[in-house]
């Protein structure tokens, strides 16, 4: 295992850095699908902008999943392949 493996490992006993790791998750998760979606579809960053009304830069922001995506962005997206977003709330565990 390697010392950054190792570091993680140790980090993530703490449960207030276990809580900070795992928040991002279903960002990650939706931003995947999204990305999954296109690939599907057989369009690039470029295609999908355009049929969204915008750019490249900000489609490779959206997918790049470092800052929380807005739903209309999210909407659009979806919208631009043809599909339409679904949410559901679950229990915690």
């Amino acid at each position: 295992m390697t010392r950054l493996a190792k570091l993680k490992r140790r980090l993530l006993t703490n449960p207030q850095v276990k809580r900070e790791y795992d928040r991002p998750g279903p960002v990650y998760a939706l931003v995947g699908a999204l990305v999954d979606a296109r690939h599907e579809a057989g369009l690039t960053q470029e295609q999908i902008a355009a049929r969204m009304g915008t750019t490249q830069s900000a489609i490779a922001r959206l997918e790049n999943a470092h800052h929380m995506p807005s739903l209309d962005m999210v909407t659009r997206y979806a919208a631009a392949l043809g599909r339409r977003i679904h949410f559901d709330l679950i229990r915690a565990e």
